[in-house]
């Protein structure tokens, strides 16, 4: 199937993006058909594309999040760069951008501006804090953004807090953003109507901390930072087996946890015992609890443990390292690891998880530095003498 065939074919990207989540945004546009032109630094392009060297020299992060698009190198700082980029504005239909605070304004690319000069161009703004409000000038990025609401305390040990080990502030937005511009892209189809879209990793992590801020508002106390264990579900967590490995399960009700008791713990009294007869029972007294699952286990290997869960109804798996979900038996007999290439070689990638029945995802490779900046100041009516002036003088 031809990108032609795909949702968001004709539909134009223009991004001013770095990092993770405005990359992230635009390239779930590619995936979907979008023409995504990514706007980067003459020579060094995105800093993101050297976070580490692990993929032919790129960044595993540049490679997961940069895929389909086309890259053109522009100095926005010199009027002749700023002209090109408004060519390619005014045959736009998204602009996104997460530069730091108050850049866009300053470069003419505010919302504002935009509307006044482009008024069926949707601008999206991804920013750390919010484009208004007392932190409106912050620079923020994922880690600070995971400590401002309250993420950091709740992951970890009892002793001892923890970052998420992904970059979840930045997905957030960045899914946020995606959803925002498809929204946009309707409404506008559909009435006419232009809305720009605004997105903070802060109010985006915000409502993904909703769960945890409703308890502890209505609750008096935040949960309780427990490792893999559940702050308010019990058993539920990972436990350790007779041959070294560990095993995650958890009860979701109480049709699972009388199963557990007669069937895997061999103790069905354990259901009239008044310390364990609720939910929030078993959770005040999961020190208990865990002691009676931790010495069952200690008689089964991993594999028994896990069968043995399994006959029973219960949600249960052994608890994967990154190599171990590499080669998941679900990914590979779902077909879900594709080839696309990148810059010095090919690599394997993840098809996107929503499958759209009859529509292939796009893989279209990863793009090098200013790769297709010749190409697109072409189709801009420029001359070959044009861009090679342009070249001399450092503008692309």
């Amino acid at each position: 199937m031809t990108v032609q065939q795909l949702p968001l074919s004709g539909i134009t990207v223009v991004s001013l993006e770095q990092a993770v989540a405005a990359p992230y945004a635009t390239r779930q546009l590619a995936d979907l058909g979008a023409r995504v032109i990514k706007v980067e630094r003459p020579g060094e392009g995105d800093f993101a594309r050297r976070y580490d060297t692990t993929v032919h020299g790129l960044s595993s992060y540049f490679v997961w999040l940069n895929r389909s698009k086309e890259s053109l190198t522009l100095d926005l700082k010199d009027p002749r760069g700023q002209e090109i980029l408004h060519q390619l504005l005014d045959g736009a239909d998204v602009f996104v951008q997460n530069l730091a605070p108050g850049a866009a304004d300053r470069l003419g690319l505010g919302v504002d501006a935009l509307a006044d000069r482009y008024p069926r161009l949707i601008p999206c703004t991804i920013s750390g804090y919010g484009t208004t409000g007392p932190w409106a000038d912050r620079k923020s990025y994922d880690l600070l953004v995971q400590c401002q609401t309250g993420l950091v305390s709740l992951t970890g040990t009892a002793d001892e807090t923890a970052r998420v080990g992904i970059s979840v502030a930045d997905i957030a937005a960045g899914m946020y953003a995606y959803t925002g511009v498809l929204t946009a892209l309707y409404t506008r189809a559909t009435t006419g109507r232009t809305h720009p879209v605004e997105v903070s990793l802060f109010e985006a992590l915000a409502e993904w901390m909703g769960q945890p801020a409703y308890y502890t508002r209505y609750g008096g106390t935040q949960p309780a930072r427990l490792g893999t264990q559940h702050a308010t579900i019990a058993p539920y967590g990972a436990f350790p087996t007779a041959d070294g490995k560990q095993v995650l399960f958890s009860i979701q009700n109480e049709r699972e946890w009388a199963a557990l008791c007669a069937e895997f713990l061999e103790r069905p009294t354990l259901t009239d015992d008044p310390r364990f007869a609720t939910g929030s029972d078993r959770a005040a007294h999961r020190d208990e609890l865990n002691a009676i699952v931790a010495e069952r286990l200690a008689h089964s290997d991993a594999e028994e443990a896990l069968k043995d869960l399994e006959e029973i109804g219960i949600a249960c798996a052994g608890v994967n390292d990154v190599a171990a979900f590499l080669d998941h038996p679900v990914l590979a007999a779902r077909e879900r690891w594709t080839e696309v290439g990148v810059p010095g070689g090919t690599m394997q990638a993840l098809l996107p998880p929503a499958d759209l029945a009859g529509l292939p995802a796009r893989m279209d490779p990863v793009p090098d530095v200013g790769e297709h900046t010749d190409a697109i100041l072409a189709e801009l009516g420029r001359t070959r003498d044009d861009i090679e002036a342009l070249r001399a003088d450092a503008v692309i």
